[in-house]
């Protein structure tokens, strides 16, 4: 705990005068009754007043000690902090075109792979981690952070309705999604930058072809590890009609060919991914990179913590004021 307003603690230093004032004349101005000879009281049973004479004058302490810490402000210890942690630079380029509703990954490809993105970035505590998606277009959905628990509540937020929802056209522009990703690493000081890039199509779309922007990721020094999501052959697609959802059976077609050159263009690999596992052995590769260490700034909000000595300081007063008017009350 640490206090906004120290200062306020030099009002502490009054107790001492206080108490010494109370040692030396706290008898000379109480009543008292003289009498000839005290021999008379010296075998009778003290009363429990007696424990309580100096009660009120302890609970005054305690009540100006407490007014004290209150005005210090006394205040959680949360406070900027700089580390340094080892890790790499990476974006997720995740499609979110229509497509990836395709059942043939349970419960669909986007659903199975952002199951499996999730395990791979609580993997990963020390790494700087963003998300692009991409459609007909694309655009930032996470900017690379540290903080895993706010990219992963953006990341389970992200579904396959956005251009359905005219936020962006759809489509599958690979090339986008790549150059999208790119400008959030160019400027990084990491050793190791990754881009790794999920689709399940072919590039239609965009005005950065993927070869180009593959060009782009390799000038920066830019991995792209790119992954085919779905079977081979054709792939349930639930259709909505007025019965109900119907599937039809929809080829597959990704277009693994760019997919291979991007990897090959960047140092890093191409995988086709009809099942989850496939996914691992990317982050198998991803792991064997290089670290280089980041510096990071966390911060904690400070919070004021007064509370338990506001109780403390009402409790004290109520009991100074009921002892001295009731049991230790005082007849002039």
């Amino acid at each position: 705990m640490v206090f906004a307003n120290i200062e306020y603690l030099f009002l502490l230093l009054l107790l001492i005068p206080y108490i010494i004032w109370y040692i030396l004349y706290k008898e000379k101005i109480s009543p008292t009754l003289q009498v000839s000879d005290t021999h008379m009281y010296a075998s009778a049973p003290q009363s429990y007043k007696n424990y309580l004479l100096h009660a009120p004058f302890v609970l005054r302490l305690i009540a100006f000690t407490m007014v004290v810490l209150i005005l210090a402000r006394p205040q959680t210890t949360d406070s900027w902090q700089n580390t340094e942690v080892e890790g790499i630079d990476i974006m997720l380029a995740v499609d979110v075109s229509t497509s990836m509703l395709a059942e043939d990954l349970k419960p669909n490809r986007l659903e199975a792979a952002k199951t499996v993105a999730a395990q791979f970035i609580n993997g990963r505590p020390n790494d700087n981690i963003g998300l692009t998606i991409f459609a007909g277009e694309s655009f930032t959905q996470c900017p690379l952070t540290i903080d895993h628990t706010a990219l992963l509540n953006l990341f389970q937020n992200i579904k396959c309705d956005i251009a359905q929802r005219g936020l962006i056209s759809d489509g599958t522009a690979i090339g986008m999604g790549i150059a999208n990703a790119v400008s959030r690493l160019k400027d990084s000081k990491a050793k190791s930058k990754v881009i790794i890039l999920l689709t399940d199509g072919t590039n239609n779309a965009g005005d950065i072809s993927p070869l180009t922007a593959a060009e782009i990721a390799s000038s920066f020094g830019i991995r792209v590890y790119t992954i085919g999501i779905g079977t081979n052959g054709t792939a349930p697609y639930p259709v909505p009609t007025y019965a109900g959802v119907r599937y039809m059976q929809v080829p597959v077609e990704i277009d693994e060919s760019t997919l291979t050159q991007i990897a090959d263009m960047t140092d890093a690999s191409y995988y086709r991914a009809g099942n989850n596992s496939k996914l691992e052995e990317v982050y198998q590769e991803i792991d064997k990179l290089e670290k280089t260490k980041l510096n990071v700034k966390e911060f904690s909000k400070r919070e004021d913590n007064y509370q338990l000595f506001a109780c403390i300081l009402v409790v004290s007063l109520l009991l100074e004021l009921l002892l001295r008017h009731s049991i230790l009350k005082q007849i002039p």
